[in-house]
């Protein structure tokens, strides 16, 4: 915590707050971000939706693009008569995009410059309460907005064979605002009590945390019962650079996965540095995060441990984004090092002067629109990175990588709003993992990328369909397998576990070990009742099992519930 306030301090004398617009972030998994993915697929040039690798998406500028192609619908002209906006016309935007557009300027109207009538509700509550029909409190004056909105989700489902009912119930509130467009600010609160299905209990149970959130407290015996806390503040310290410090989750890439950095596990504290211009994005991000620890009774204070990360990006073509991506784990309990906060040079140059003890990890992804249908995306990360290996000793342990492929299609053969998703994801045993367990690539006993860890084989499938504005229905497949490790070898499946336990040098391919298969498909139907009120009805099967292994779990479930202003709870593991 201190090295990130000073870190902040030294920067804001550096580059003195200026007088540039400044923009909160969309809260994790927002309806916006599939419509997001849409407009940049069917515009395939260069906007600032190109730098969508990197989530949260900043409201400022998803409103910029969408405000553009709403101005290509309606036809505008310059003062001359020519079309403005005649480049974005022939994007094939359907009458449901047009739906979404104006949901998703509603959503963020802080941004818009446009008419805002239709904004506004016909009949407010108490004349105070929901005078717009995105936020229930909202004030928008020159220099000052702010929006307050309650959080709701209940859910019940039933396992069949499980006698005990299965439910998620989560209050809380969100309040987001703007200072003269200078400062921004975001909070996020839910109290939550949940009981979730046998093989979710299995996954607490089994790393001492819940997963997405991380602390958690015994809730009727099989529930856990925890909160969800997170916030930021952003600012500008020049034109093309945006500051960003919270309590939050980030997301580095282009698939429903992601081998860089994924917000699937717990939240934690960050100072980011994003800057943005000509063709090119470069973002850092400096984490404090927490090694595994054993669950005790009562208060006691958890150690630390750090990470740094840099992503640069850049539009090659106006179709073809391609990413660098470097990270450190500081295998240095409780103890940052200053040296690396510098946001330029190459980590791996700074581990080799310090002696090499920590954990550092590159990579590569891109993004290519196509057609204004398709979009392929791909990520390639380097644990050990050793040629020779490579080519004369593949199983060696030391080649350690994972890569992912995957596209995105969207008005899949000429079905409007039909979009499809694919993604192959395959990590080598060993990846993520280190001789020094405190720098493995975790946090609160979370992987801080794939949840699967490492040694596996993944496949994913996804439609998502939205036949009228209102209705969405989303369809999900997950398979994988996985080489889990036994009681008497390392097979380099767990991360957690120091790689020099294993038993030898070679023969590691994935999927050694006692062989686990999964397959969890999903179907989700949700309503939206009125804006980020939905009713959601759900359907899911998961069939687990080892090989070899007489028991092996089979689950399904029958969901339904309600839900303001949050995403909807995933069981996808």
């Amino acid at each position: 915590m201190q090295i990130i306030k000073t870190f902040v301090q030294l920067f804001i004398f550096i580059f003195p707050i200026g007088a540039f617009a400044q923009s909160t972030y969309l809260n994790q998994g927002s309806k916006d971000e599939h419509f997001i993915d849409r407009l940049e697929i069917k515009q395939q040039r260069n906007t600032d939706l190109n730098f969508s690798t990197l989530r949260p998406f900043n409201r400022k500028y998803i409103v910029r693009e969408a405000t553009y192609l709403d101005s290509a619908r309606m036809g505008y002209k310059d003062s001359t008569g020519v079309d403005k906006y005649k480049e974005w016309t022939d994007l094939d935007l359907t009458s449901v995009d047009e739906y979404n557009i104006q949901s998703l300027l509603m959503n963020n109207s802080e941004w818009v410059s446009t008419s805002k009538a239709d904004f506004l509700s016909k009949k407010p509550v108490i004349k105070t309460f929901y005078k717009t029909k995105a936020n229930m409190l909202e004030v928008n004056t020159k220099d000052f907005f702010l929006a307050v909105n309650p959080i709701l989700q209940i859910h019940q489902a039933i396992e069949p064979g499980y006698d005990q009912g299965i439910f998620l119930n989560s209050r809380g509130v969100s309040v987001r605002g703007l200072l003269a467009k200078k400062v921004g600010f975001s909070s996020w609160f839910t109290d939550n009590q949940e009981r979730g299905p046998q093989f979710f209990q299995h996954q607490v149970s089994e790393y001492r945390a819940v997963p997405g959130v991380g602390f958690y407290k015994q809730f009727k015996k099989t529930g856990v019962d925890y909160f969800d806390a997170r916030g930021y503040v952003t600012f500008n310290a020049a034109k093309y650079i945006d500051f960003q410090l919270g309590y939050d989750k980030n997301f580095i890439g282009n698939g429903y996965r992601s081998l860089f950095l994924s917000d699937w596990g717990n939240s934690y504290l960050f100072a980011k540095i994003n800057t943005k211009f000509w063709k090119v994005n470069y973002q850092n991000i400096f984490m404090e995060l927490m090694p595994q620890f054993s669950k005790t009774f009562g208060d006691t204070l958890l150690d630390r441990k750090y990470a740094a990360m840099h992503h640069l990006s850049m539009n090659v073509t106006k179709w073809l984004n391609i990413g660098l991506f470097e990270g450190i784990v500081f295998g240095r309990k409780d103890h940052f090092d200053f040296q690396y906060l510098n946001p330029i040079i190459f980590y791996r140059h700074v581990e080799g002067t310090i002696g090499s003890p920590d954990n550092a990890l590159a990579g590569i992804d891109f993004k290519a629109n196509v057609a204004h249908r398709v979009q392929l995306y791909g990520q390639l990360l380097l644990d050990e990175f050793i040629l020779s290996e490579i080519k004369n000793n593949p199983t060696s342990w030391v080649n350690k990588f994972g890569i992912q492929a995957g596209f995105k299609y969207v008005d899949a053969f000429g079905i409007k709003n039909l979009d499809l998703q694919g993604e192959v994801n395959r990590v080598r045993p060993f990846t993520y993992s280190h001789r020094d367990t405190i720098a493995n690539y975790t946090h609160y006993n979370q992987p801080l990328a794939h949840p699967l860890g490492a040694n596996f084989n993944e496949l994913i499938g996804i439609i998502h369909y939205q036949p009228v504005p209102k209705l969405i229905i989303d369809a999900k497949v997950i398979y994988y397998n996985k080489g889990v490790d036994t009681a008497n070898a390392n097979f380099g499946g767990n991360i957690f576990k120091d790689y020099q336990t294993r038993s030898g040098v070679n023969d590691y391919a994935v999927g050694n070990g006692a062989k686990a298969t999964a397959f969890n498909g999903t179907l989700l139907i949700s309503y939206e009742l009125r804006n980020n009120l939905f009713l959601d009805v759900s359907l899911q099967n998961r069939l687990y099992k080892i090989a070899n292994q007489t028991g092996q779990s089979n689950t399904t479930l029958v969901t339904a519930g309600i839900r303001l202003n949050m995403f909807k709870r995933q069981y996808n593991f």
